[in-house]
């Protein structure tokens, strides 16, 4: 029989295990199983990521962006870090939505660069703030350390990428077939080391985005299984392991599994 006070101890020992500062928030079918430091705010790393697609399908719907025009892939849009257009040949044209899908699925920093260009820095702070998401800012484009040493960084919280998660299921400011191909590139998600590792995909339904920077690593996700429907966030920030933040969020995400296929 499934107990929610059996999942809230469970989780609760899965997190006090490491010595970073771990934020967390599990809603399963609307009841929060847990929240802790879940307005805290820290650096989103790819988390960003989430938000920024979630403003262009907006500014799509307003007929502001074409998701079907082609861009140029140039030389001074190309950065290291995660993702596969840096190694691609020069002058490479791609969709704006093949752009967005790149930036999720394999968390491309160089389509995420693009899309904050073409979107607008200022225009995806606003969506952030339409929605309520008042801990996420987007401060700067991704790989860009000169302003990251002048103290820019782009943060989110817990709490923010639930309501963010929540949004792409009830589409309250983007319409549903919006919010369906979002979750559609979502469950696409190539990196599967963190809350999906230690569920079997073959039983539960999972769309998940990843983040991480030194001394930080977070997972989101939306995950179904029959009718029970889970949001759930967990970043930790101030790791000394990487490995052990990734252990942490998988075996959360394993707890959850558990409950939900008993």
């Amino acid at each position: 029989m499934r107990s929610v006070a059996s999942l809230r101890k469970q989780i609760d020992g899965i997190i006090e295990q490491t010595l970073g500062i771990v934020s967390i928030v599990v809603e399963i079918n609307e009841e929060t199983i847990i929240s802790k430091n879940s307005k805290r705010e820290m650096s989103s790393a790819s988390l960003i990521k989430i938000p920024i697609i979630m403003a262009a399908f907006q500014q799509a719907e307003l007929g502001k962006i074409d998701l079907e025009e082609k861009i140029e892939v140039k030389p001074e849009h190309k950065v290291g870090g995660s993702g596969v257009i840096q190694y691609l040949t020069e002058g490479t044209l791609l969709s704006v939505k093949d752009l967005l899908t790149l930036m999720i699925i394999v968390s491309d920093n160089t389509a995420t660069n693009m899309m904050i260009d073409l979107v607008g820095q200022e225009t995806i702070n606003y969506f952030n703030k339409q929605i309520g998401c008042n801990h996420t800012r987007l401060e700067r484009r991704l790989m860009d350390y000169v302003a990251r040493d002048m103290g820019l960084d782009n943060v989110t919280s817990a709490s923010d990428m639930v309501i963010f998660l929540k949004e792409i299921v009830e589409n309250q400011f983007l319409t549903s077939k919006s919010t369906y191909e979002i979750l559609n590139i979502l469950s696409g998600q190539q990196f599967q080391d963190k809350l999906p590792a230690m569920m079997d995909s073959d039983h539960v339904f999972v769309a998940n985005k990843t983040g991480e920077i030194p001394g930080v690593e977070h997972d989101v996700a939306i995950i179904r299984h029959n009718d029970d429907q889970v949001f759930m966030a967990v970043l930790i920030d101030q790791l000394e392991n990487q490995y052990e933040g990734k252990q942490i969020i998988a075996r959360t995400g394993k707890a959850v599994y558990d409950y939900l296929i008993q």
